[in-house]
């Protein structure tokens, strides 16, 4: 399942080449994954198995620049579920185009709250992303 977010850009994010700064897009990829995760519930689940995400790595690549007053669409969705770490996939589109500014690999692990320590995915854990997942 695809999840979109849409952000305007504004003057603050831009450097004095007059296009988003780099450091920006990951705020943007991060406001996109917390509008994907309340939009499933999934911070409610988490919450419920005393569980946190947790980014362990992130690659990211700088295709295009956006400038002021385009409006962004950010598509997030599950591309990989692994035994003990997941991956989201996220496009950066300048909207009205079929252009892509970024695009970015994120890798998680699910970190168990009390011990701070990453967790197995398996069980309802899985089931749950699993169902997010798409190829």
């Amino acid at each position: 399942m695809t999840h979109l977010t849409e952000i305007k850009v504004r003057g603050y994010h831009l450097d004095i080449y007059q296009h988003v700064n780099n450091a920006r897009y990951l705020e943007f990829l991060e406001e996109a994954r917390w509008g994907y995760l309340e939009d499933n519930g999934d911070i409610e689940f988490f919450r419920e198995l005393g569980l946190a995400w947790v980014i362990v790595n992130i690659n990211i690549n700088y295709r295009e620049a956006a400038t002021m007053g385009h409006t962004l669409q950010i598509s997030t969705h599950f591309s990989k579920i692994g035994s003990k770490s997941a991956m989201v996939r996220q496009e950066v589109r300048i909207k009205g185009s079929n252009r892509i500014a970024a695009d970015a690999d994120i890798t998680f692990v699910c970190l168990d709250q009390k011990t701070g320590k990453a967790v197995p995915i398996e069980g309802a854990l899985k089931q749950r992303l699993e169902q997010q997942l798409q190829g």
